[in-house]
Order: structure tokens, then sequence, then C-alpha cells
């Protein structure tokens, strides 16, 4: 995953859209490192390839931005996918 692909700013979609269809991969993985308590550090850089280094402020922003919407894809967005509703 490209670092500009990323989102920058919080997702508050109350329906899942083509940004999280492109990113169901990156959500996952989101939630099983932060299931295995994982530091944030390495799930950002391995899950979403940001380089935490150069801007850890960012990285934390985009990584909590990306794992909140992995939470809620799993508490609600996924009814959407069930649904097969076409991506928008």
């Amino acid at each position: 995953m490209a670092d500009g692909d990323l989102r920058d700013t919080p997702i508050h979609d109350r329906e899942v859209t083509a940004y999280d269809h492109a990113h169901l991969q990156a959500y996952l993985r989101l939630l099983d490192a932060a299931a295995a308590h994982a530091d944030w550090r390495e799930a950002a850089a391995l899950v979403l390839g940001l380089d935490v280094a150069a801007d850890p402020g960012r990285a934390r922003r985009i990584h909590d931005i990306h794992l909140d919407r992995a939470r809620w894809m799993a508490k609600a967005g996924y009814r959407d996918l069930l649904k097969g509703r076409p991506q928008g």
C-alpha cells in the first residue's frame, strides 16, 4: 500500500465506500494487529506502509483513522458487504 493512497482525515461515511473496498485487506490486518497487541508503529509501517520515523504524529493519526474505520466495518459496515451493495 502506498502512503499517497491513504486518507489523512477521519472517515465518517455511514455506508461502505469504494475507499473501504480498496482497503479491506488493510482493515483486516489492522484488526489482527490490534487483537495481538502489536505496537501501533509496527502496524503503521507493515500494514499501511508508513514511514513512522519521518513523521510519527501523522503516522499515528493515519493508523488510528484506519483502525477506527476497521472497527466500524467489523461492527456495522460488514452488513453492506453482505447485502452486496455496489461500491460507491
